[in-house]
């Protein structure tokens, strides 16, 4: 084996252009570019100004609700796409196509934003849903091109690198836009909705900016029997279809991915969730931006120190260490009693958050077939939109039986134990083992392809 190791199934002619520093960096700024849409949009301006300018004391209908049928309602449509949408990309070379229209509709909604007046509701939440769907669909195919810029020694290092630079892209525009907002007479905005207004179109421009870089420099690996978009969809469906009997044949896939589930649920929990827990016990509201800011420019470094730490004990044992590392965090915010507990916990996060997110992800592209990544991550990131669903409903059932809001976050332990315990099991060297033997021992091998290849093309010759 060559000095840069191929990861399983990539074809190795493909080594020579693996670690090329300008495609890595490429790739790495569109996490700087897009990550402003989870700062600015989703995490900080949206939901405040979605109840206090296009809502408004007129609307019968809360704005918590609002936002939350939005939030579901993208969440859902993207975990349905993506599994489906990335198995066609497959198919046709489409990763680096399909992650350009998710990032055109997330670009554009979001920079429509700016446009919409007050009280218009209807339109705001329809735009935002829309640009969710642009940025989390993007995330699927933006993570499947992982494999074809690094090489097995590097892939860690790189993912890491894509967060670290992401939390600190999204960080650096986020705090100009708060400053904006705060000193918005000095920047020559009528008033303060002028400029969170403003804002959106930042992140527009941001996000499209630093996209340009992976459409020219990342080069996708082409397949040999490239299909046409028609064909694409219908072996796409056969793929789709086949996959879960794959999963059961790469059992360790299957285990890992049941196990992340649980502990990226508490995880995203966490996050979603600690701006509503730090004001069920009185704290300032302030206190979350503040946060919010520290647990970003924190988690730019830590991931790049925490992926070196991973490095030295093994990829497995660093993720189960950031889980424990949750599971503390968990604990601490029970006993957390004023503000600056809270910005303790949120420089813990910080240090935990983008290690465990990037060691999964590099985790999970050595155990999986490279020439099925597209479908495959559509699943991880599928898993992804369906996070954060049983730490919630976990808080919410322990709040209406007891009415101390601190009882509320110790059901998130069971997450992080169930998560830990299934990872504990995942044989990494048996994953690589059987994502090698994959080419060798396809349930849906190349006859049955061909076969259907065949069959598509005599159907179009009698469409035609």
């Amino acid at each position: 084996m060559t000095e840069k190791e191929a990861l399983p199934g990539r074809d190795p002619s493909n080594l020579s252009k693996l670690d090329d520093p300008k495609k890595i960096w490429s790739w790495v700024l569109y996490d700087w570019g897009n990550s402003a849409f989870a700062t600015t949009v989703m995490a900080g301006f949206f939901p405040t100004f979605l109840n206090a300018f296009w809502v408004g004391e007129s609307t019968a209908i809360d704005a918590t609700v609002i936002l939350g049928f939005g939030n579901s309602i993208s969440a859902i449509l993207v975990a349905a796409m993506s599994p489906f949408l990335g198995a066609v990309a497959d198919k046709m070379s489409g990763k680096k196509r399909f992650l350009l229209f998710f990032a055109a509709l997330g670009i554009l909604t979001t920079g429509c934003l700016w446009l919409v007046q007050a009280g218009n509701w209807l339109t705001a939440i329809l735009l935002y849903v829309l640009g969710t769907i642009g940025f989390s669909g993007g995330n699927s195919f933006y993570d499947s091109l992982l494999p074809g810029v690094a090489s097995q020694k590097k892939i860690d290092y790189v993912s890491s690198l894509g967060f670290a630079i992401g939390y600190i892209g999204g960080g650096v525009l986020f705090a100009l836009n708060v400053i904006m907002y705060l000193m918005w007479d000095t920047f020559g905005f009528a008033n303060e909705s002028a400029a969170v207004s403003f804002a959106f179109l930042s992140v527009a421009i941001w996000w499209a900016g630093f996209s340009i870089p992976v459409f020219l420099f990342v080069d996708e690996p082409k397949i040999d029997k490239e299909a046409t978009f028609r064909k694409s969809i219908k072996l796409g469906w056969k793929q789709l279809k086949g996959t879960f009997a794959e999963i059961r044949y790469l059992k360790i896939v299957g285990l890992f991915l049941i196990g992340y589930w649980f502990y990226i649920d508490g995880v995203d929990t966490i996050i979603k969730m600690a701006v509503d827990y730090a004001e069920s016990l009185g704290f300032d509201s302030t206190w979350s931006i503040v946060a919010l800011l520290v647990t970003q420019f924190v988690a730019f470094p830590m991931t790049l120190l925490y992926n070196k730490f991973a490095k030295k004990i093994g990829v497995k044992k660093g993720i189960l260490v950031a889980i424990v590392g949750y599971g503390c965090i968990t604990i601490a915010g029970y006993f957390m009693g004023n503000e600056i507990h809270f910005l303790i916990l949120a420089v813990c996060i910080g240090c935990f958050q983008g290690g465990i997110q990037a060691l999964s992800r590099s985790l999970y592209s050595r155990i999986i077939p490279v020439e099925k990544s597209g479908e495959f991550y559509g699943f991880y990131n599928m898993l992804g939109k369906f996070a954060a669903i049983l730490g919630p409903a976990l808080m919410g059932l322990v709040a209406i039986f007891n009415p101390d809001p601190r009882a509320s976050i110790l059901p998130l332990l069971i997450l992080f134990l169930i998560g830990g315990i299934i990872l504990y099991k995942v044989d990494l060297e048996e994953g690589e083992r059987m994502a090698k033997e994959y080419l060798s021992k396809n349930p849906l091998d190349d006859q049955d392809e061909n076969a259907t290849d065949n069959n598509l093309e005599n159907q179009e010759n009698l469409d035609d």
